[in-house]
């Protein structure tokens, strides 16, 4: 047999097993680790008791928009997020939402992070214009971002990018301290049951309608400008949340 012909006998052997593999992660892949806490544009949103106090189910508004994740080494998860729309019609109509959420994640080997919520994470949408002008409500979504990664910006320092379930990006953030600044990794406050099984989505059911109308927080835009939408209807009604 000749070489060539041996060689592609083996190319699909070769071809299977590297396509098989799982993503490394490694120097090149991210420069340093996800442990910590991390935050959007002027860091002004950051996780821990600043932000929330889920025994009341209620905010501490930061001076500006932004996001924040915090990450433990040992697989939990804490995102505060603040976020507004203007509308073009009506100027005065403009929505805020504040949301928080908790709970465990993983490392996928595909190179994806899953994020299981605890059955206590709640948002405040604001609507001048609406029929209900503010309300509170739970939010227990799981979430899957398909791909991250950290680089080094030369001014920044480390910033962690994600990408969500439809591949767009969210907003990158820097890393604020290796230690994860986050309230107690349990749950915080008693929801019943009737109302985390109506507000929680499973990762299946996420994942399989990832093409349709789903949640959306990323996009790309500067502190307090509009990065997204976000159109949810929830056990306690129909909430536009705005990133």
């Amino acid at each position: 047999m000749t070489l060539a012909a041996l060689f592609l006998c083996l190319f699909p052997l070769v071809t299977v097993s590297v396509l098989a593999q799982d993503v490394v992660y490694n120097s090149i892949h991210n420069v340093t680790t996800i442990y910590g806490t991390w935050s959007s544009g002027s860091q002004n949103v950051v996780t821990g008791y600043g932000f929330a106090q889920p025994a009341n189910m209620s905010f501490t508004y930061p001076k500006t928009t932004g996001m924040s994740y915090s990450f433990t080494t040992d697989g939990y998860y804490e995102i505060a997020r603040y976020r507004m729309k203007g509308n073009g019609s009506s100027p005065n109509c403009i929505t805020g939402v504040m949301n928080w959420c908790h709970g465990t994640y993983q490392l996928q080997s595909n190179g994806s992070i899953t994020m299981v919520p605890f059955e206590d994470g709640y948002q405040q949408v604001q609507d001048p214009c609406a029929a209900i002008s503010n309300f509170i409500e739970n939010y227990n979504d799981t979430e899957l971002y398909v791909q991250w990664n950290i680089y080094q910006d030369p001014t920044l320092g480390y910033m962690l990018q994600l990408y969500q379930f439809d591949g767009s990006p969210l907003p990158p953030m820097a890393q604020l301290s290796t230690s994860p600044n986050m309230l107690p990794t349990q749950p915080l406050r008693n929801v019943s049951a009737s109302s985390s099984k109506s507000q929680k989505r499973d990762l299946e059911a996420l994942v399989r309608r990832a093409s349709g109308s789903r949640r959306r927080w990323g996009g790309v835009g500067g502190a307090g400008g509009v990065v997204g939408v976000l159109v949810a209807v929830t056990g306690l009604g129909v909430a536009a949340l705005l990133l």
